[in-house]
């Protein structure tokens, strides 16, 4: 995979009321799930790292300041920025490739939508694997959600399950990484509130795929979102266009 890397490290801060001596890897994209999925991080684990990959999506520059500002917010100093342009290059997606448009939120319509990055995911992982390898951290958080998403193949249980495997059998035999995929079977609605509970910063986050200064309000990322916190009856703290 091509691409670039920005290394931004300090000493990581240790929660002293968790238990456990460990490190974590946790992708933050910059988004809702991802958000909850690093508050639930810090809280099971004695230190993080967070890493993000872009990819070449409309939204790269936004979402890498939601990143940013959210190790900034929950005190992360260890990152890794990641851009691997090669997905860019490969195209197949509306995110990626500027001729093929975003198409408007369908929740009801079947099928997988044109967001679909083709195997995004298992990049990701692989990047996140070998990150956590060569620090000695013991888990990877990903904010995969299964039941309320888009309906992303990689998005599903049994991807991650085979990925585990593939960490198993590709890494020396006394590194022991786990996945850990917190949000996968709840719904956006449910991640809302579990945020809350966390005193997740949502507010700092961002979902939409087509817009970086106000949210378009028509993506199919927007409308999850905007379902969620209608939903959990919860005003959503970012803007609309």
């Amino acid at each position: 995979m091509g691409g670039s890397s920005e290394v931004i490290e300090e000493a990581e801060p240790i929660n002293p009321s968790v238990p456990r001596s460990s490190l974590a890897v946790c992708l933050v994209s910059g988004g809702m799930d991802s958000c909850v999925t690093a508050a639930i991080a810090r809280d099971e684990n004695a230190g993080l790292a967070f890493l993000h990959v872009s990819y070449g999506q409309r939204t790269e520059a936004r979402e890498r300041r939601a990143f940013e500002d959210l190790a900034d917010h929950l005190a992360v100093n260890k990152r890794l920025a990641v851009s691997i342009e090669s997905l860019k290059a490969i195209g197949g997606s509306s995110l990626t490739d500027r001729g093929i448009p975003v198409t408007e939120a369908n929740l009801a319509a079947p099928g997988i939508p044109t967001s679909y990055v083709p195997f995004r995911n298992a990049h990701m992982l692989a990047i996140a694997a070998s990150w956590a390898e060569a620090l000695g951290a013991q888990r990877i958080y990903i904010g995969a959600v299964a039941e309320d998403s888009s309906g992303y193949p990689d998005c599903r249980p049994e991807f991650y399950e085979a990925f585990q495997k593939a960490i198993d059998a590709g890494t020396r035999p006394e590194t022991k990484i786990e996945i850990v995929t917190p949000v996968i079977s709840l719904t956006k609605s449910e991640i809302v509130r579990r945020g809350v509970e966390l005193g997740a910063p949502l507010g700092l986050t961002w979902s939409c795929y087509t817009a970086e200064d106000l949210a378009c309000g028509r993506c199919d990322s927007c409308a999850l979102r905007l379902r969620a916190f209608q939903q959990a009856g919860i005003k959503d703290p970012i803007a609309y266009a």
